[in-house]
């Protein structure tokens, strides 16, 4: 079985409706583990030397990475950015050989909410940039890193969905877990050793 591994980053899932929904139906999908990382570094502080180490291996024992977020100011949550620097620093930076080299060819995709319409991510609209202009720093660090990129998955209107919404978005969510796991071939045996 190929492994998936979904890193949520939300600063309070017990406050969530959309992100809590596709954390749930992300593990209705098979191979598919999903890591609280807030629940995981409540303080916000992840350490390059000893948390990073942890996070690296977790990320290399994987065939596939997806980040889900909630967009906040047109950014990722804080949590994600120390994740960013802590984890793939000490990979890419400090351990290249042992770990950067090894975590390249991970396919990742993004799984993003975004609390307002489709139409507000346009340049006539209140946003101006598009979701996928918001997402260049993370496309650039997939492509630094040797991440192949996959479409990410966006719904809108986060927090503001009626049931029947939430629900049909959390099932495309799986549907698109799924397409992402179908797509991607997972690490080679010689790759992930």
């Amino acid at each position: 079985m190929t492994k998936t591994l979904v890193l949520l980053f939300h600063p309070n899932l017990s406050a969530s409706t959309t992100n809590a929904a596709f954390a749930k139906a992300a593990t209705t999908v098979e191979g598919v583990r999903v890591v609280d990382m807030q629940a995981r570094y409540p303080d916000g502080v992840i350490d390059m030397f000893t948390d990073a180490e942890v996070e690296a291996q977790m990320l290399l024992d994987t065939d596939r990475i997806v980040l889900q977020f909630p967009l906040q100011w047109y950014a990722t949550p804080v949590l994600l950015k120390a994740w960013q620097d802590a984890v793939l620093t000490r990979m890419y930076y400090i351990n290249a050989a042992t770990e950067g080299a090894l975590l390249s060819g991970t396919p990742i995709m993004i799984a993003v909410t975004a609390g307002n319409v489709p139409d507000a991510y346009t340049p006539e609209g209140q946003n101006y940039y598009s979701i996928d202009a918001l997402l260049t720093p993370l496309k650039a660090t997939a492509y630094r890193c040797g991440l192949p990129w996959h479409a990410p998955y966006i719904i809108y209107n986060a927090g503001k969905l009626d049931p029947s919404a939430l629900s049909a978005a959390a099932d495309g969510y799986a549907d698109a877990l799924r397409a992402f796991i179908a797509a991607t071939a997972p690490k080679s045996t010689s790759q992930a050793a």
